[in-house]
């Protein structure tokens, strides 16, 4: 784990500083989670580009992709 430090209003700094250690590492928890999703849907919509760019670099159109899904719902 590694510490960071964030800016916050001063009664919310005095607020975590009499909070339990249970409360801070569920808030630690709390914005590590925050990142890792944020990260993740990164990740997701980048991943999501590549195969995009893979598809139509063999040949794999908007148009061509619309037909063979509509093909699908009537077949």
């Amino acid at each position: 784990m590694k510490t960071i430090s964030i800016a916050v209003e001063p009664e919310i700094q005095v607020a975590f500083e009499q909070a339990n250690d249970e409360d801070k590492q569920a808030l630690g928890a709390l914005i590590s989670s925050f990142f890792k999703d944020r990260l993740a849907s990164k990740n997701l919509v980048e991943v999501m580009r590549e195969i995009g760019d893979r598809a139509e670099k063999r040949g794999l159109t908007p148009e061509i992709l619309n037909e063979l899904l509509n093909d699908e719902d009537e077949g």
